[in-house]
């Protein structure tokens, strides 16, 4: 045996041998790509947000993900999620950060973590607490030293919380690029000098974290060395970084768009899809991210705009249920198969570049050894081409590309999808019974409080509710013409957004409400007063706070004026700056009715038709299996859901789409209003349940109903995938034909 090495020559070796270790698993970059435990890689990933699904789903989601072919999750870090007041941390649940990314190692992928903590995302506020918006003197992504201060405590928690888990790559972990801020560029452009003070500042921040991986900055020309700069949209063919010595990524490859209420539901083809990463590829590109890869479900109140939807499904290649979209899924998996065939090469050197033809060409790629990758582009949108390369004739299907790994063998086509065809089937369940409690629309409640004037209702709500009463009373006199003519004053009230319920003397008088485009509002109406003290009572509903922009500190939303009444003797008598009273929220929310406790709380009865701000209660059996499951809430208007007390999200099927939808053709540039469904019909129909996280049997189902005319009859749905060889899966509902586009 030999001798036992001295305690300090022990140290120092232990120390050379950790050194040794961290440098080989080292993540850095060159000009050509991410490089990894010193390799240069072609990295494929796709956006899985551990909040839009539960934890039960995660595994399977994350193995989905690695069977199509991928390297990489991507996940942005939800600030309001993790820090909902201050000081005040959540990791739990759909938000244990932790456990997600550790899943991922499991799984043998990396992880692109987007700290932000700015994240857009459809999501609530961007992302930002709204307690934020109330810390004295700030403002907002500008050279703002109260922003600053909050926006590095917190990117701080959570480098520190990455690092105590060991999960950086050199750690052993499986985090192998961060991101600090978020398309920061088109703001900078108006911002100004405090802007680029600000990117500058944020960049400096994340460096000196140390996170031992390199940091990104998305759609931000101006990220400073050794941040790297990368692209976001639907194609990045044309994108090159801001200095020769970075890679060429684009961290958002947008697979469709997202859903809102009241516009047709977006879907992107996958050959255009395809074809779009195939070009990025040939240029130069070296790390691609499918936004979204699975887009899963806004819950509770998390969808921001406003007027996003509660799925967040996005045509992406897993569909929210967490179950495969064909072709899609199976398309780009080929694809991923056919570039990492051809990695050596793609990173070896820069392609040349030959004209096939009018619309045609050939990017070739050659390496040292002297392999050789070819890809062949016919960028026109209406005519197959017959090109002829290396001794070889090929056909190309118009908008497509080919590889050919070894420059002569064709293994793939964007155009050409031999994959299956998924198409949604549900199948009823069974429906409900149901029990009903109306809000008392005259009840004022003990949190109540009245002051001159109009207020804005996130200031005054701090958005713990949609809700916000404002209430005022007008005198009429006895001798008013319109009282005797039958010539009914006209009330006008102006919101910033986004739906309003006018009530007058208890009574639904009107409702109106923006759109995704413009969240502002005008109600205008005739009312029937009466003589002596009469009460205007407007609710104000927001549907999501704004995702994107500047200066979050200044957006408003509910009444803000000006509140007239038109047609008394007087003329127009201005109601803006008389007393108003102010209601937080609903009385069901106070007794916390979409709770399992708070049920007990009310009488509840049968249920009335076409009654607003009803709560609806049902109970329901989970069906065997652990098939996903739907609500098929086509019959009612616009409210919210809960079951066991876990918000589903809000619903509003009431609200019909309406824009241009039609045959949806491939070829050519995608935009979002290119290939459209849904027109003239809800937005969104089928909200799906979270029974995989609720270990109960049996189910409690609760509504709120706000807006619109129902008829009560919800119903639960599943479905059955079926293909032609009898293999059988449940789920939401999708039958597979085994059809191919060759």
């Amino acid at each position: 045996m030999a001798p036992a090495a001295p305690a300090g020559l022990a140290a120092a070796v232990l120390a050379v041998a950790l050194l040794a270790a961290s440098a080989a698993a080292a993540v850095t970059y060159d000009r050509k790509a991410v490089v990894v435990n010193g390799q240069r890689r072609i990295l494929l990933s796709g956006s899985i947000h551990y909040p839009r699904s539960v934890p039960e789903m995660w595994p399977d989601l994350i193995q989905k993900a690695k069977d199509g072919g991928l390297d990489v999750v991507q996940t942005y870090v939800f600030w309001n999620g993790h820090e909902p007041s201050p000081g005040q941390y959540y990791f739990e649940g759909r938000y244990d950060l932790v456990h997600f990314i550790k899943l991922v190692k499991q799984a043998g992928l990396y992880v692109h973590l987007r700290i932000g903590p700015y994240v857009c995302a459809e999501w609530n506020f961007g992302g930002f607490p709204v307690w934020l918006k109330y810390v004295p003197g700030i403002s907002f992504r500008t050279d703002n030293e109260p922003f600053k201060a909050e926006m590095q405590k917190f990117t701080t928690k959570i480098v520190d919380m990455m690092k105590s888990e060991g999960l950086f790559e050199w750690q052993g972990g499986p985090i192998i690029l961060s991101q600090i801020e978020n398309e920061f560029g088109p703001l900078e452009w108006d911002q100004g000098e405090p802007a680029r003070a600000y990117a500058s500042w944020a960049a400096n921040m994340a460096l000196a974290l140390n996170t031992g991986v390199p940091w990104i900055m998305c759609k931000e020309d101006d990220a400073p060395d050794p941040i790297i700069n990368t692209c976001n949209g639907f194609y990045c063919d044309w994108f090159s970084p801001n200095k020769p010595h970075k890679p060429t990524m684009w961290t958002e490859a947008w697979t469709a768009w997202y859903t809102g209420f009241g516009i047709p539901v977006p879907h992107r083809p996958v050959e255009d899809l395809a074809y779009g990463v195939a070009k990025f590829i040939q240029k130069g590109g070296s790390f691609v991210n499918y936004y979204m890869y699975h887009g899963g479900t806004n819950f509770e109140r998390t969808a921001g705009g406003p007027f996003i939807a509660t799925s967040y499904d996005y045509d992406a290649p897993i569909d929210e249920y967490g179950l495969l979209r064909e072709p899609k899924w199976g398309h780009l998996k080929e694809l991923h198969k056919a570039i990492k065939l051809c990695e050596p090469v793609l990173v070896a050197g820069d392609p040349i570049v030959a004209s096939l033809g009018n619309a045609q060409q050939a990017s070739v790629f050659r390496s040292s050894t002297g392999a050789c990758v070819a890809f062949l582009e016919n960028k026109d949108e209406v005519s197959y081409a017959r090109v002829a390369f290396n001794g070889m004739h090929y056909d190309l299907p118009p908008w497509s590309i080919s590889i050919l790994p070894d420059c002569k063998t064709t293994v793939y086509n964007t155009a050409r999808v031999g994959s299956q065809i998924s198409q949604m089937k549900m199948e009823w369940a069974g429906g409900f019974t149901w029990q009903s409690y109306n809000e008392d629309i005259n009840s004022l409640g003990e949190e109540s409080f009245t002051t001159v004037g109009l207020l804005e209702q996130i200031n005054v709500t701090r958005d713990k509710t949609d809700y916000l009463w404002y209430t005022t009373s007008v005198e009429v006199a006895q001798d008013e013409q319109f009282l005797s003519n039958g010539k009914n004053p006209t009330l006008t009230v102006m919101s910033a957004g986004h739906a309003l319920h006018i009530f007058i003397n208890g009574q639904l008088t009107g409702t109106v409400y923006g759109n995704v485009e413009d969240p502002r509002l005008t109600y205008r109406g005739n009312v029937k007063l009466w003589p002596g003290s009469n009460t205007i009572s407007c609710l104000s509903i927001a549907v999501g706070l704004p995702n994107m922009g500047e200066h979050y500190e200044t957006w408003n939303a509910g009444i803000l004026g000006p509140v007239t009444l038109d047609g008394l003797n007087e003329g127009k008598r201005d109601l803006t700056w008389q007393k108003w009273t102010y209601q937080v929220g609903l009385k069901g929310e106070t007794l916390s009715l979409h709770s399992l406790t708070g049920s007990s709380s009310v009488e509840w009865g049968e249920p009335m038709q076409k009654q607003p701000l009803t709560w609806y209660k049902a109970f329901f059996n989970a069906p065997d299996g652990d098939e996903p499951l739907a609500l098929d809430m086509s019959s009612m208007g616009k409210g919210q859901i809960w079951i066991n007390g876990q918000g589903i999200g809000r619903y509003w099927p009431g609200y019909k789409a309406s824009g241009t939808c039609g045959i949806c053709d491939y070829r050519g540039e995608y935009d979002d209003k290119k290939c459209q469904t849904n027109c003239g019909d809800s937005s969104q129909r089928w909200y799906a349940q979270v029974t995989a996280s609720i270990s109960m049997k049996s189910l409690q189902l609760k509504l709120l109903h706000s807006l619109h005319a129902c008829s009560g009859t919800t119903s639960l749905v599943h479905g059955l995938i079926r293909r032609e060889t009898f293999w059988l899966y449940l789920r939401s509902g999708a039958v597979i034909l085994p059809e191919s586009r060759w």
